[in-house]
C-alpha cells in the first residue's frame, strides 16, 4: 500500500511538473520578445531573405525566366527594338535581352556580402523600426540606407559580368544598325548603369517577397529565433 501511494505521488509530481512547464512555455510565448531577441531575429530574417533572394536571382535563368524581375530591352532604345523587329531582326533583339539578363544573374551572385555588411551595422533603433513596421519595412530600410554604397560596390561586378557574357558584342550591332536608319535619334544607353540598376531592383523585389514570407508564413520561419520574434503577437 505504501509503495502504491508513493507511485501515485511520483506520478502526480511528474504530471504537475509537465503542466508547470507547459504553462511556463505558453507564458513565455505570450511575452514580448526581449531586446536581444528582436535584434537577433530581425538581422537573421534579413540574412535569410537575402540568401534566398540571391539564390533565386543568381541561378541559371533566375532573371530571364522570372517575369517579375526580367530585365527588358533598355527603355531609351525601345524604338530601336521595334524598328529592328520590323526589319526582320527581332531575333537579335531577343538574344540581346537574354544576354542582358544572364549578366544580371552573374552579378547578383556577388551581392550577399555587400548586403550582409549593411545588416550587421544596423542600430537597435533601426531594428525596432523594422520589427514594428510594414510587411516590407526591412527591405525599404535596407534600400534607403545602402543603395548608394551598393551601386559603387556593385559597378565593377556588373562591368565584369557584362564582359563575361559579352553583352557589348550583342549591343553594338543593334545600336549601329539602328543608328544608320535615316532621321532616327541615335541610341547609346550606358549598359553598365542600366544593368546595375535593374539588377538591384530585381534583388530588392525578391527580398521584399522573402521578408513578407517570414512575417506572414510560419513555415518560412526556419529557426527558433524567427519563430519567437515573428510569431509573437501584441
Amino acid at each position: 500500500m505504501r509503495n502504491f501511494i508513493l507511485i501515485l505521488a511520483l506520478l502526480f509530481s511528474a504530471s504537475s511538473c509537465d503542466a508547470l512547464l507547459q504553462i511556463a512555455q505558453e507564458s513565455s510565448s505570450q511575452m514580448e520578445p526581449s531586446e536581444s531577441e528582436i535584434n537577433r531575429g530581425i538581422k537573421e530574417a534579413l540574412e535569410v531573405g537575402i540568401r534566398n533572394a540571391v539564390s533565386r536571382s543568381s541561378k541559371e535563368n533566375g532573371f530571364y525566366n522570372n517575369p517579375l524581375i526580367k530585365i527588358p530591352f533598355p527603355p531609351e532604345a525601345e524604338r530601336a527594338a521595334k524598328t529592328l523587329g520590323d526589319l526582320g531582326m527581332g531575333n537579335l533583339v531577343d538574344q540581346f535581352v537574354e544576354t542582358l539578363n544572364h549578366g544580371a544573374e552573374q552579378a547578383s551572385a556577388k551581392a550577399s556580402p555587400i548586403f550582409v555588411d549593411a545588416i550587421r551595422s544596423m542600430t537597435l533603433q533601426d531594428v525596432y523600426g523594422i520589427w514594428r513596421g510594414d510587411a516590407n519595412a526591412a527591405t525599404v530600410y535596407l534600400r534607403s540606407k545602402t543603395e548608394a554604397q551598393l551601386k559603387l560596390a556593385f559597378k565593377p561586378v556588373i562591368d565584369q559580368a557584362i564582359q563575361k557574357v559579352e553583352l557589348t558584342k550583342y549591343w553594338q550591332p543593334i545600336a549601329s544598325t539602328y543608328n544608320k536608319i535615316p532621321f532616327v535619334t541615335p541610341v547609346n544607353p550606358d549598359l553598365s548603369d542600366y544593368v546595375m540598376q535593374e539588377t538591384l531592383n530585381g534583388l530588392f523585389v525578391l527580398l521584399a517577397e522573402e521578408e513578407a514570407k517570414i512575417r506572414q508564413d510560419p513555415a518560412a520561419r526556419v529557426s527558433a529565433i524567427l519563430q519567437r520574434v515573428f510569431g509573437w503577437k501584441s
